[in-house]
Parts: structure tokens; C-alpha cells; sequence
């Protein structure tokens, strides 16, 4: 049985968890191989689904620069040998697939967390799956906790601050509210290792069936935690005792810079098909891109304590901006984008506020629709 237990199946994930174990057990340093599973059951989802399981793996290729040097390589992943479908196959993944592995990995989107009022207490034990993913992840875990397995480690990769302790609450409340055992909720809360993470690489394009084009750059910081397992160990993945600079950099820079792009976009009504790197030739929108990173966000990481880790990591992000390979399109980046504004943009313009930093943050302010902020004097 593979010890990895997947949820989604998105281009993402194939380009970067999924490829790190792949290097990792040419290697010998992977914990084995990996089981996923897809939620949805629309006739593209059972072509990937075939697909997954072909023994020559899928292509990723990675295509860009790193460090001023061009990169375009091909690379067959071998990962992934077993692929379910939820509908179909609930039975065997929550009695056999969820009571033997030992890691469970997820990137479900950004809307994967909500919840659904459709899943209730009677799905426990039905060969039907619930609707969202919390119930879905507490009805395996409560098949685990009843056939006596071993404590898990889950590793959330949704693009949410305190993923893992995000989705234990939410697991946790689910069980509560279903009057599930209390010994039950102190396996959940004690016994399984929630682990807080964040995922960064841009993967542009699907290849069809499975498959995907990605950039060089890749990370997978992972705050360390007693007792956790870890899929791999891989030159890209970082364990660290301080994940919210990571977050922070990423989030602040990286999506934010995106997110930024995006409204401009949305506003100005550019091109339809316009990608990352065609707006990167705009140079009036770099030059305000570049004023909002310099005068409304660095400041920031100046009060934190971190402007040389900013301007460093900046550096990359301009060279993965303008990477001529990727057809990042914007409207991508645009789905769900008043929710991107307020994950990215509104705790920069909160943290300036309460750091007192004498600077308006006009751009930000506009785009979250709060009203302008006058200058802060130095002893305000």
C-alpha cells in the first residue's frame, strides 16, 4: 500500500509535491509512493484519473531562468501509482487507503475549506462521500481512529496562513458538531500531527491529460512539529521554526504583486488573454507595480526587521515576473480575487497601521475600497 494519501489532483500539485517525491525516491529519501484522490466526477477528471496511473509517469517541464541561466527540461514523474475517485471509490479509500498511510497531503483550492450543509453525522459510515473536504478528511480519519492506526501526519497546502491549524479546528468542530467520541476529538486534536506549510512555485499551464509546465523556482517551507513525517526530504523543501517570514515574504511580494497585476486587469480592462510576462513589458504598470512594492510594502518588512530578506527574495520575484516561457494568465490569477485582495493586500495596509509607519499606502487602500489614509507623523 503507498504510505501517501493525496486529495486533489490540480496541475499544482503534480508540479511540485508530487515532483519532489518523485526526485526524492530516485534517491532513496521518500517516504514511498503516493495514492490520489479526485473529488469531482466530470469526464475530464476520469481521463486524469486513467492517466495518473500510466507507468512511464507524466511530463512536467520546467521551463524559465534561475539566476540569469535559462532552463527548459522535460521530466517524467513517477510518484503517483494508484488514483481513485471519490464518488466512485469511497469505500476503499476510507477502509483500506486512509487506515494504512502515514501522510496525508491536500491542495483543494481556495475555496476548499468551506464547508458544505449538506454533510451531516449519517455519512460517517456511508459509501457515500460527504460534499466537502473537512467532513470528507474527518470520516477517514475517524475510519483510522476505529480501526486503531497509528497516528498521521497531514500536510494541508491550501494558500491559508496556519493551514494545518486551520484545518484542525475546522475538522474538530465538524466532529463536535456530529457529537462524535470524545475520545474521538482528542485523537484529532493530540494524536494527529497538523502540520502548517506554504507551497511556492508557479505551475502556468496543464498539459493534457496530466501533466504541466512550471518555473524553476520551487519551495515547500514547512514549520517544524514533534512527531511529524515528512513525505521527503528535498533540496527545495525547508523545515523551519519560523514559517510566518516565509509566508510573509511570499504572500506580501509574490501574491500580492499577482493580486496586483489582477486589479489592474480587472480595471483598466486589458486583454482578455493577457499573461504575466506580456504586462511585465507595460512599463507605466511595472512602474506602478514597483511603487507599490517599494513605497507600500517594504516599509513594512523594514518595521518587521526584514527589508535585506524582502529585497533578496524581490530579486527572484522580479526574474519569475518576467519569465518569458510561462503563460501565466492573469485571468487565472483573477478568480476569486476580491478574497486574493484580502488575504494579500489588507494585512500589509493593518500592519502599517498598527506599526504607525508614516506612509499613505494609496494603491492597496483604493483596491480594498478603504478610504485614504493621511500621512502618520512620526509621533503619532
Amino acid at each position: 500500500m503507498n504510505p501517501i494519501l493525496q486529495f486533489g489532483t490540480s496541475r499544482f500539485l503534480q508540479a511540485h509535491a508530487d515532483f519532489f517525491i518523485s526526485e526524492a525516491l530516485q534517491t532513496g529519501h521518500a517516504l514511498g509512493n503516493i495514492t490520489v484522490v479526485q473529488t469531482t466526477g466530470s469526464t475530464e477528471s476520469a481521463r486524469r484519473i486513467a492517466a495518473f496511473t500510466q507507468p512511464a509517469g507524466y511530463p512536467v517541464i520546467i521551463r524559465g531562468r534561475k539566476n540569469g541561466v535559462v532552463i527548459d527540461t522535460e521530466q517524467k514523474i513517477t510518484s503517483v501509482t494508484q488514483a481513485l475517485q471519490a464518488s466512485r471509490d469511497w469505500p476503499i479509500i476510507r477502509d483500506g487507503v486512509a487506515t494504512t498511510v502515514n501522510v496525508i497531503l491536500s491542495n483543494t483550492g481556495d475555496r476548499g475549506y468551506l464547508l458544505s450543509q449538506d454533510d451531516h453525522v449519517g455519512l460517517i459510515d456511508s459509501d457515500i462521500p460527504p460534499v466537502s473536504f473537512p467532513a470528507k478528511l474527518l470520516v477517514l480519519l475517524y475510519a483510522r481512529f476505529i480501526a486503531g492506526a497509528a497516528p498521521i501526519t497531514l500536510f494541508p497546502c491550501e494558500l491559508i496562513v496556519s493551514n494545518g491549524d486551520v484545518l484542525r479546528a475546522l475538522v474538530i468542530d465538524i466532529a463536535r458538531q456530529w457529537a462524535l467520541d470524545e475520545a474521538f476529538i482528542t485523537y484529532l486534536a493530540q494524536r494527529c500531527v497538523w502540520v502548517n506549510s506554504l507551497v511556492d512555485r508557479i505551475v502556468s499551464q496543464a498539459i493534457e491529460p496530466v501533466g504541466a509546465v512550471a518555473e524553476p523556482y520551487a519551495l515547500w517551507a514547512i514549520e517544524a512539529q514533534p512527531g511529524m513525517t515528512l513525505p521527503c526530504t528535498h533540496a527545495q523543501i525547508v523545515v523551519t521554526d519560523n514559517l510566518v517570514q516565509f509566508e510573509q515574504l511570499k504572500l506580501w511580494l509574490l501574491n500580492l504583486g499577482h493580486s496586483y497585476l489582477a486589479e489592474r486587469w480587472l480595471v483598466d480592462g486589458r486583454p482578455q488573454d493577457e499573461t504575466v510576462v506580456q504586462a511585465m513589458t507595460d512599463k507605466p504598470l511595472v512602474g506602478q507595480l514597483e511603487q507599490v512594492w517599494e513605497e507600500e510594502v517594504i516599509p513594512v518588512f523594514v518595521a518587521l526587521g526584514l527589508e535585506n530578506e524582502a529585497r533578496h527574495y524581490l530579486v527572484d520575484v522580479r526574474e519569475r515576473f518576467g519569465n518569458p516561457f510561462l503563460a501565466h494568465r492573469i485571468a487565472d490569477i483573477a478568480q476569486n480575487h476580491e478574497e486574493k485582495k484580502r488575504r494579500r493586500f489588507l494585512p500589509v495596509v493593518e500592519l502599517a497601521q498598527e506599526k504607525q509607519l508614516n506612509i499613505a499606502q494609496p494603491q492597496l487602500r483604493y483596491a480594498l475600497q478603504l478610504p485614504a489614509r493621511g500621512e502618520l507623523s512620526q509621533q503619532s
